[in-house]
């Protein structure tokens, strides 16, 4: 009974969420001071039909607080007040001294960096800077941002103090700095870094660690590792990245653990996904180039 009472409790502050009603969220707060300190560990149906298999992954057991990133996503959309809400949350955490708010903060910052919604509606930095000025860590949160290609969160966080990685220097174009970087990075995240500056399409960071010794078709343990650092170069859509790790060495047959692609199958798929934009036109050279050095 009292799971069951907690999720109509979540439900309705979560409508107030989205609906960017502080008056009601904060009236919630004060009737269900739990929603500041619990995690919701049986999401009803509200909840299981929107995010589905997200409940069983990097949203499992969420607190109220990571809602206001919409990541995963729910409705594709947030208020424009959303900073406001996410600091009545915040403030009710504090008031009640709850135990687990550093947790909340992190989390909610990793989300609220990865989030393309947040992004689109332009509330990302200023849901950041809530975040930051409560004490979330800002350790990570970078290259977090520049994992969905958010360049502006990426480049503000730094701003803010933000520690500057590796990936980081890369992806902004600070590459005179990368040579010292990379003698403080550990092979792990070097190899992150690499296949990140090519997910993100930036042949001239390639180039820089390439001639500093980089592993052309090393993957990455820990971001998407299904996949060569060529085939996220396809993926991003940069035909000079490609050209920059195919003049390197990429391996051209290698396929993907995924759905066995091999990089030319990926720009192939992308080219007739986006078959009526931009994009698809800049697959399709991809895929020329792709075709003419495997001959």
């Amino acid at each position: 009974m009292r799971k069951t009472r907690l999720d109509a409790a979540f439900q309705a502050a979560v409508a107030a969420i989205d609906a960017g009603d502080v008056d009601a969220l904060e009236r919630l707060l004060a009737a269900h001071p739990e929603l500041a300190r619990e995690r919701l560990t049986a999401p009803g149906s509200w909840l299981r039909d929107q995010i589905g298999g997200a409940l069983e992954d990097f949203f499992k057991a969420p607190y109220l607080l990571w809602f206001v990133a919409e990541d995963p996503k729910r409705n594709g959309t947030l208020p424009r007040n959303i900073a406001e809400i996410a600091g009545a949350i915040i403030r009710s955490a504090h008031a009640r001294s709850v135990d687990s708010l550093q947790q909340q903060l992190d989390y909610a910052l990793s989300l609220v960096c990865w989030s393309g919604v947040a992004s689109d509606a332009g509330v990302q930095i200023a849901l950041i800077d809530v975040l930051l000025d409560a004490g979330a860590s800002p350790i990570g949160a970078s290259d977090n941002a520049l994992v969905n290609g958010h360049f502006a969160a990426a480049k503000h966080l730094v701003k803010k103090g933000a520690p500057l990685t590796l990936s980081t220097a890369l992806c902004l174009g600070r590459l005179d700095e990368v040579p010292a970087l990379m003698k403080v990075t550990s092979q792990r995240d070097l190899q992150t870094a690499f296949v990140l500056a090519a997910l993100n399409g930036q042949a001239d960071a390639l180039q820089c660690m390439i001639d500093l010794g980089t592993d052309v078709n090393r993957s990455s343990q820990d971001l998407y590792n299904h996949a060569t650092p060529l085939h996220h170069a396809v993926c991003s859509g940069s035909l000079e990245s490609v050209r920059v790790l195919v003049d390197a060495g990429a391996r051209l047959d290698v396929r993907d653990s995924a759905e066995q692609a091999t990089p030319l199958g990926w720009a192939e798929y992308y080219a007739g996904e986006n078959a009526n934009d931009v994009r698809g036109a800049q697959f399709a050279q991809i895929a020329d180039f792709l075709r003419m050095k495997q001959t």
